[in-house]
């Protein structure tokens, strides 16, 4: 279905169809910083549906150390060598005001993403987007300045992603099937990963947690084959599991460690998801708007409004302090 073929509405399920369908044009979206003088590390600090910008982009980017800041505070070694990038849709995130302000204590070189608020406010170099949608939803606009900046995507890699993803929301029904089945089971799914998918993997869990209200695990090869092997073979309930694994990794190694875990477990996955595109980019955009597919369809089948984070703000109202 085409964003132009449906209204932003009143209805919940239409509202946030609407946002999905404009992930194909936020990687269009052309901003980027300016920093005086080149760093030695690159601190993202951010929370939530705000946060998973520097996730991914932690994945992407290795020229130099990148480290993601999800609290209050920074890490000790931030200075005047170290860019700190808050990223708030809001501008208002406690957590993220905080990093801020210690950053600029450290004077670190600064850079904002945001939409509004107090950050707004407080910054110069900022790059302002547009407002309007859930947080997690604007994660094209947040995650393109970090690349346009440091890590230049090749526009026909863009135009591929853009394609990629006019395909699915056109035909999203494998992900409806997959919803359907983790619906009709009551299943917990588990998303498997190989790099460089860690960082999707979470944020299918995310997406699952917020849209569908449903508790999901996730974990990667290689590292779960130290660990995570022992509790899938021997965990109590088995048959409530909904283990799926997102594999971009041509590495023949990480092949045979999946199925050599699927043997020694006794637990098939229920899906093997592969990776549609030819770069990095293009593939790193479809994963991720398979699992925001997954999680819109299980909510309408849950008859769970995919937009209500009344719980966590709820919490918010209970911890704030008096101004």
């Amino acid at each position: 279905m085409e964003k132009n073929a449906i209204q932003k509405g009143n209805n919940a399920e239409d509202k946030f169809l609407y946002e999905l369908l404009s992930l194909k044009d936020q990687i269009l979206f052309k901003e980027k910083f300016k920093f005086d003088r080149n760093p030695s590390n690159i601190v993202i600090a951010g929370m939530g549906g705000s946060g998973i910008a520097g996730r991914l982009f932690q994945e992407i980017y290795s020229d130099i150390p990148v480290f993601i800041s999800n609290g209050y505070s920074l890490p000790k070694f931030v200075g005047k060598d170290s860019i700190v990038v808050c990223i708030s849709y809001s501008g208002n995130t406690e957590e993220t005001i905080s990093a801020y302000e210690e950053a600029t204590r450290k004077n670190a070189q600064l850079a904002i993403i945001t939409s509004g608020g107090e950050l707004l406010s407080k910054g110069r170099n900022v790059v302002k987007i547009p407002s309007g949608t859930s947080p997690r939803s604007a994660l094209g606009y947040m995650l393109m300045p970090l690349l346009n900046t440091f890590y230049e995507i090749p526009e026909e890699d863009i135009l591929e992603a853009r394609e990629i993803l006019s395909k699915l929301d056109k035909d999203n029904s494998k992900e409806k099937k997959i919803a359907a089945e983790i619906f009709e089971g009551e299943h917990i799914p588990i998303v498997y990963s190989t790099s460089p998918n860690d960082s999707i993997a979470y944020r299918w869990n995310t997406q699952l947690n917020e849209n569908s209200k449903i508790l999901a695990l996730w974990s990667s090869f290689p590292e779960l084959n130290h660990n995570n092997t022992m509790a899938l073979k021997n965990t109590y309930r088995k048959e409530l599991f909904y283990p799926i694994c997102i594999k971009s990794n041509a590495d023949e190694r990480i092949s045979a460690r999946i199925t050599a875990t699927e043997k020694v477990t006794n637990m098939k996955f229920r899906r093997i998801m592969e990776a549609e595109g030819t770069s990095p980019f293009a593939k790193l955009t479809y994963f991720l708007h398979v699992g925001d597919y997954i999680s819109y369809h299980l909510a309408k089948l849950r008859n769970m409004d995919p937009l209500d984070i009344t719980s966590i703000e709820e919490l918010k109202s209970m911890i704030k302090k008096p101004t």
